[in-house]
């Protein structure tokens, strides 16, 4: 009999308890693994651990898949013991695994391999910041990240722009925390005044920051709080 992939949440800050964010019935989950298939074996450690979970750290097994996982025959062999009847967690590094994460490569060879995949409940900064930006949650896109060079971003923010304006469709996106600020003030520069822009730092820490205003008014009200916190960005009308 196969086993059960389970996609486990962790929090997205490591500010507040473990479940304060996490519903507390995925401990029991949790609890009956020893296997885990992970973005980052130090953070799942750290992650178990603060969880409370039951078995010793030292006795469970890391795999780790990320960005520098590249071979499909590295996907196979962690799935081999789920195969063989043994149930494993994923875990990213932060908030849902397989949401703009590399655990969705692990979950397209479980449904071709007919192993069952289980989501538990939990926080994504994705979701989280589209709940509370007041703009279109009947459609929206997450891009990722935007291009680095000056000429291609400035080409696609306008590219976002026109979807948002145009077919009222939500575009998200994110940028690494240190170029936060030049990315906001990039935006204000080039964005159409009515548009609405939303930012959304630190989702579920204490220092939580989520507000949406119109670029016009972003710009008399100046750069948020952002500098190397993690944000996610969001355009609409």
């Amino acid at each position: 009999m196969k086993g059960t992939i389970y996609m486990i949440p962790c929090p997205i800050s490591d500010e507040r308890d473990v479940w304060d964010v996490l519903p507390k019935a995925n401990l029991d989950v949790m609890n009956s693994l020893d296997y885990f298939i992970v973005e980052n074996t130090r953070s799942a450690r750290r992650f178990l651990s603060r969880a409370g979970v039951a078995r010793r750290i030292e006795e469970l097994e890391f795999v780790e898949l990320n960005e520098h996982t590249t071979s499909s025959g590295d996907v196979e062999r962690m799935l081999k013991p789920v195969l063989e009847g043994r149930s494993a967690g994923v875990i990213s590094e932060a908030g849902v695994p397989g949401v703009a994460d590399p655990g969705a490569d692990i979950v397209a060879l479980a449904h071709r391999k007919g192993v069952r995949v289980v989501p538990l409940v939990g926080p994504s900064s994705i979701l989280m910041s589209v709940m509370a930006s007041g703009l279109n949650g009947q459609s929206f896109a997450f891009v990722g990240y935007l291009p680095i060079k000056d000429g291609e971003r400035l080409k696609r923010l306008k590219e976002l722009e026109r979807r948002a304006l145009q077919e009222r469709q939500a575009q998200l996106f994110i940028e690494a925390p240190y170029r936060n600020v030049k990315l906001f003030e990039t935006m204000l520069k080039t964005l159409q005044p009515n548009i609405r822009l939303t930012v959304a730092t630190d989702i579920t820490s204490p220092e939580e920051f989520i507000l949406t205003l119109e670029v016009a008014e972003w710009r008399k009200r100046g750069v948020p709080d952002m500098a190397k916190r993690p944000t996610i960005f969001l355009l609409g009308i």
